[in-house]
């Protein structure tokens, strides 16, 4: 190991000795004491780092003999993974308080789910790709079931395990054909065996395999059954996260994996990529459309964004990938608010999900009723909130991509979604008379909902500069694959 390797890994060395040194004094102080305190030094942690990571100007590298990657596609990553990760943290202090869930482990958990985030985007090689995948979702399996004396909360955490140990199988399975056949598990020595776009039987099975485990993640269809029972069952602030950083996470692995070592066969990959979209935009929008548990229906409406991001994906270009970082971010903002209003439902005290219970709720609550029409309309495409961006520009890179039918799918896919969107926005302001729900929130839980909320609005004129941040990420991520095409000496022959 050289001061190379430890300046690169950085960010990830002070989160990991931060959840060490937490881990002790929940340890030595005890749960009541300590638990509100460590979530937010967590909280100011995540923000922190994310902001040197987001500042600090240096040049791309590679640490620990090419297996961790430190580029503008890693960084951008990272930065959207760290702000969602302590957005959701800080959001969900006054009902974890409410419902005696304040446990000093929960923020733990979700750092080191974090650090194994920010190894996955930065991952060069199948074996440190694993080491941040498993590190993330073992954390994950065991915030799922934090509710331990909830049937549900167990079960989505025992569901998720089982169906995520498969999925680790999977892509291991995968990841020893790669290696088998291309005798290396390094993405710069998988692409360069792949020399003038043809690959051996071998290697495109484990490409496969590579992609059915990554899709576990993702929630794409139709490795997306664990997706709305878990939503279901977690503690709603588990949901909150799973439904933001994890999908960012997972989405820029498979771009890291898909560009860095298979690039040269981009048609392979792009294929397989643009049938798990279609199935997942459609499946997610129709299957929504019977849910009557909110959470149930977010867990369906992130099945359908997820296909939409990956049309960004499948069209292989860098204006793709660049579509894709973007609707991710957009996609995690609006979920931020959505979930920090969904936090805040309540009937005599006691949570309450039931889309039916938002009846006549504008006319108690107008101004946090029009922040969630603005939320579901973004969530729906409606222009001119930055949701309906996030999507043309997915949709347009499909376009320039000679993909046009995929692009045509997806406008009908979002046509049928917006009606469960819409029913929300329609039982708030329209709907019958019925026992009401409450919305009980703090100054923090506010924030969370009208900022998100204006930013989808004011958002669509400037972006806030995230669409430059984006192509910079993109071009960095699609570059270093025309580079290492430049070095194999295979470029414009």
């Amino acid at each position: 190991m050289t001061a190379l390797d430890l300046s690169t890994i950085l960010p990830e060395l002070l989160l990991a000795i931060y959840a060490l040194a937490a881990l002790m004094a929940g340890a030595w102080f005890g749960k009541d004491q300590i638990a509100k305190p460590i979530l937010w030094a967590t909280v100011a942690a995540l923000l922190l780092v994310g902001l040197y990571i987001g500042i600090s100007d240096r040049p791309d590298q590679t640490a620990f003999h090419g297996m961790f990657r430190d580029d503008a596609f890693a960084r951008f990553a990272k930065v959207t993974i760290l702000i969602s990760a302590s957005a959701v943290l800080a959001m969900s202090v006054e009902y974890m308080d409410r419902r005696g869930l304040m446990r000093f482990e929960f923020p733990i958990l979700v750092t080191l789910a974090a650090i194994g985030m920010m190894m996955m985007v930065s991952a060069s090689d199948l074996l440190s790709l694993y080491m941040g995948l498993e590190l993330q979702s073992l954390s994950l399996y065991v915030v799922a079931a934090m509710r331990r004396d909830s049937v549900r909360s167990s079960e989505a955490g025992l569901k998720y395990f089982v169906l995520g140990a498969l999925s680790s199988g999977l892509l291991l399975y995968g990841a020893s054909l790669v290696y088998g056949f291309a005798g290396t598990t390094n993405f710069d020595g998988i692409f360069s065996t792949i020399s003038d776009g043809q690959m051996s039987m071998g290697v495109l099975f484990g490409l496969v395999f590579l992609l059915v485990g990554l899709a576990f993640k993702v929630s794409a269809v139709p490795f997306h059954m664990w997706t709305p029972d878990v939503y279901e069952g977690a503690p709603t602030p588990v949901t909150a996260f799973f439904a933001t950083a994890p999908k960012v996470a997972a989405m820029s692995l498979i771009a890291r994996l898909m560009f860095d070592a298979f690039g040269n066969v981009p048609g392979d990959w792009g294929q397989i990529i643009a049938l798990l979209a279609v199935m997942s935009m459609f499946l997610g929008s129709i299957a929504g459309i019977g849910q009557r548990n909110i959470k149930r229906l977010m867990a369906y409406s992130s099945i359908a964004h997820m296909g939409f991001a990956l049309v960004g994906l499948a069209a292989g270009t860098a204006y793709g990938v660049q579509a894709m970082l973007l609707y991710m971010a957009i996609y995690a903002v609006m979920n931020v608010g959505t979930f920090a209003f969904i936090l805040s439902m309540e009937r005599d005290g006691m949570p309450v999900t039931d889309l039916s219970s938002l009846n006549r709720f504008a006319t108690a609550e107008p101004l946090k009723a029009i922040a969630v029409l603005f939320l579901m309309f973004s969530l729906a495409g409606v222009p001119p909130f930055l949701g309906f961006f996030a999507k043309f520009g997915v949709l347009s890179a499909a376009v320039q991509a000679d993909m046009a039918w995929l692009s045509v799918l997806g406008v009908i896919a979002s046509v049928i979604g917006a009606f469960y969107y819409l029913r929300i926005v329609y039982y708030m302001f329209f709907g019958g008379e019925s026992e009401g729900v409450e919305s009980r929130m703090g100054l923090i839980q506010y924030l969370a909902l009208l900022i998100p909320a204006a930013m989808l609005l004011m958002g669509a004129v400037t972006m806030f500069g995230v669409d430059d941040a984006a192509a910079t990420a993109a071009q960095s991520l699609v570059g270093s694959e025309a580079a290492a095409v430049d070095a194999d000496g295979t470029a414009g022959d």
